[in-house]
């Protein structure tokens, strides 16, 4: 083993004598831009820059012969529906929800147009909702978040997808355009992520959208622009507000975020967290779940708050509550989770020390002032897929992920189990404002009901062999509950 050694020490001298100065900006530049390429969106294994050909350009058929969708690359299909496969295995409760639904169809009928990230979980639940009897017409609400492979199993699959990872603002609206306008094809419910479906229906086609049966909304985004339009007396279709149901606000925004925020962090930057100092904008359900990931890597967490309610909880979790302005000139990382606009502007930005951390975990790109970063003074370096370095004059950096956008679905992957919760949900009230009595619901937004969110949650409970407890008549009497729930309010947040 010795002779080994001075083998081995002779190689690293050897591997020394390279010069390594000039080189080495060209090398870790393609090792890095191979290897995020590879692997940036999931199990994407294309990355949206490298084509000439815009998919709108291109003639593309399914094997059936129909050209009614958008994708990338349809020969790609066969890979997308092995994740679709593999989204399965974890997505059991959406699976059991299609096997006791398949008989009675409660979707027949329904011409649902959707605008959700698409990623193999969300296929899971457009696959399920085609399966209880709806047709669908699908695009996406985020312009980096769609795998190419799992939208050319949908199109192969016959769902009119329109979508690809990397679309212009141009393209989005197009996509959403073709989704509703389709000639002797009417919508008649819209399952939104952002609201900017229900936004175009509106705008473009105020006919479609007086005959809608039902809006459901899974975003603080979207939902926020619905009690807008409710408030203003000009919503006249009965919408769902999911994102505040019980199952989506704790599972999705909370221990998804927990799960991902780190995850899409380490695969753009490779930062390491111990003592790091993190300032998370907004201490709601995505704060929450992100700042107890940075605190038990020994991150040093910083919050800023609006709501005396959620400052509190923050400081009863050991984090201390601040204006960002006292500490934006010392933190390594600044991290938005509001639901807001310009929470992190252009002078935040100015007064960052070199190479902090920016990215945003909220719903819409409007958290971080991008646009204000895109002046003759500054120059922008894209150095790996969605890792920008936005340079100022005097040389400092600030690493700014995914433009801004969302940075989980962006940049890495959210755990399928939870998206599960939120997709069984999401499916659940379609099926009930599909269905609903005329009357039952007005023109305005709605929760989903307690006993829907106890169902979701009792679908789930199998995959963790749990078991639950049934209350005895005496008991039940005594809590004043019936003995198959609902047990929470209707209040219960």
């Amino acid at each position: 083993p010795f002779k080994e050694q001075i083998q081995f020490a002779d190689d690293m001298q050897e591997f020394t004598k390279f010069p390594t100065k000039t080189g080495r900006r060209s090398l870790s530049r393609s090792i890095s831009q191979s290897s995020t390429d590879s692997y940036s969106s999931a199990a994407s294994y294309t990355d949206s820059s490298d084509d000439e050909v815009s998919p709108r350009e291109k003639q593309q058929t399914n094997s059936k012969g129909s050209s009614n969708f958008c994708v990338k690359n349809i020969k790609q299909a066969e890979f997308g529906r092995r994740e679709i496969e593999i989204a399965e295995q974890d997505m059991s409760a959406l699976i059991s929800l299609r096997k006791r639904a398949q008989g009675e169809k409660p979707l027949a009928g329904a011409k649902i147009v959707g605008c959700t990230h698409i990623t193999a979980q969300t296929a899971v639940l457009i696959e399920t909702l085609c399966a209880l009897g709806a047709q669908c017409r699908w695009s996406a609400c985020n312009i980096y978040s769609t795998q190419n492979e799992v939208a050319a199993a949908l199109a192969e699959a016959g769902v009119a997808v329109f979508a690809w990872k990397g679309e212009s603002e141009d393209d989005f609206w197009w996509c959403i355009d073709r989704c509703v306008n389709m000639d002797g094809w009417q919508a008649n419910m819209i399952l939104d992520d952002g609201g900017d479906l229900t936004h175009w229906v509106y705008k473009k086609y105020p006919n479609v959208f007086k005959k809608i049966r039902g809006i459901v909304e899974e975003s603080v985004t979207g939902v926020h622009r619905l009690y807008q339009l409710s408030k203003a007396g000009k919503l006249c279709v009965p919408a769902m507000n999911v994102n505040d149901s019980v199952t989506k606000q704790k599972f999705d925004n909370l221990y998804c975020c927990r799960e991902s925020i780190l995850d899409g962090l380490k695969r753009t930057t490779d930062v390491m967290f111990g003592g790091k100092q993190v300032v998370v904008c907004g201490y709601g359900e995505v704060g929450k779940g992100c700042c107890a990931a940075l605190k038990a890597l020994g991150a040093i967490v910083y919050i800023t708050e609006i709501d005396p309610i959620c400052a509190l909880q923050a400081c009863m979790d050991g984090f201390r509550v601040v204006k960002l302005n006292e500490v934006i000139r010392q933190v390594d990382v600044v991290i938005t989770c509001t639901g807001n606009k310009n929470v992190v502007t252009r002078e935040h930005l100015d007064r960052m020390k070199n190479s902090c951390i920016v990215c945003n975990m909220g719903h819409s790109n409007t958290e971080i002032d991008v646009t204000s970063l895109r002046t003759p003074e500054l120059t922008w370096e894209r150095v790996r897929s969605q890792v920008d370095h936005v340079i100022w004059p005097d040389g400092k950096r600030v690493v700014l992920l995914a433009e801004g956008r969302l940075l989980n679905l962006s940049c890495s992957t959210v755990p399928t189990f939870v998206l599960s919760i939120t997709a069984t949900t999401q499916a659940l009230a379609l099926i009930e404002l599909y269905n609903a009595p005329e009357g039952r619901y007005k023109q305005d937004v709605y929760l989903l009901p307690k006993k829907m969110d106890e169902y979701v949650a009792s679908l789930h409970l199998p995959s963790f062999d749990a078991h639950l407890t049934e209350l005895t008549d005496d008991q039940a009497k005594y809590l004043g509950l019936n003995k198959n729930g609902p047990f929470k309010p209707n209040y219960y947040r």
